[in-house]
């Protein structure tokens, strides 16, 4: 599995989905600093990476899951992954929204889940977990059992393990923060005097403040 978290890592650097400005961080919408941003929707513009990752997803619920019914994407990030991983495991999918449609049926999960099935929830980022959760929650009040879910990337954040074990579902990643940094490294696209930063932000997010 470290060897995928590696080769993925590689991968999104190289196509800038992940971008680390250690010296010229980012403002995200939440109103953190952060020295890196994530856009995995551009994967999807990479027919072999969108192969690659639908493959790896698959080949990890079955693994892991290998009891599950259905496939429910996150909205909006990972609708088009998790629709690729279910055509690959043949099984029926759905999305979860945001917030409820504001017209016709104000659905809240798009697609036709039955009450009693096992849902594997496939996600394209976890940060602190609270967008990825209410899509389990939404699945839970639905009547149906989720079994697990799987990303391809978090940025393994404190808090975001104990909101996964708070709401009790199993996380599991193609990718992370520590295989991403190691690759960055290795390829020379941060330095050593990155390092420090880019840890002393993981354990903080909240609070971090780039130095001047």
């Amino acid at each position: 599995m470290k060897k995928v978290a590696r080769l993925l890592a590689e991968k999104l650097l190289k196509i800038s989905a992940l971008k680390l400005q250690p010296a010229n961080p980012f403002v995200w919408a939440s109103g953190w600093n952060s020295p890196i941003y994530t856009d995995n929707r551009r994967t999807l513009s990479y027919p072999e990476m969108r192969s690659f990752i639908k493959l790896e997803l698959s080949h990890l619920i079955m693994e892991n899951f290998p009891e599950v019914d259905a496939v429910a994407g996150v909205a909006t990030g990972a609708i088009a992954q998790g629709a690729l991983v279910a055509d690959e495991l043949n099984l029926p999918y759905v999305y979860v929204r945001s917030t409820p449609k504001d017209h016709g049926l104000e659905n809240l999960i798009e697609g036709d889940l039955r009450p009693g099935q096992k849902v594997v929830v496939v996600e394209d980022l976890v940060s602190t977990g609270k967008s990825s959760l209410k899509a389990v929650e939404a699945i839970r009040n639905a009547g149906c059992e989720v079994v697990g879910m799987v990303a391809l990337f978090t940025y393994g954040f404190p808090v975001a393990e104990a909101n996964f074990a708070e709401a009790n579902v199993r996380l599991l990643t193609l990718s992370d923060y520590n295989a991403m940094l190691e690759v960055a490294l290795e390829t020379e696209y941060i330095t050593e005097d990155d390092i420090e930063t880019l840890h002393n932000w993981r354990t903080d997010p909240a609070n971090w403040v780039p130095e001047r």
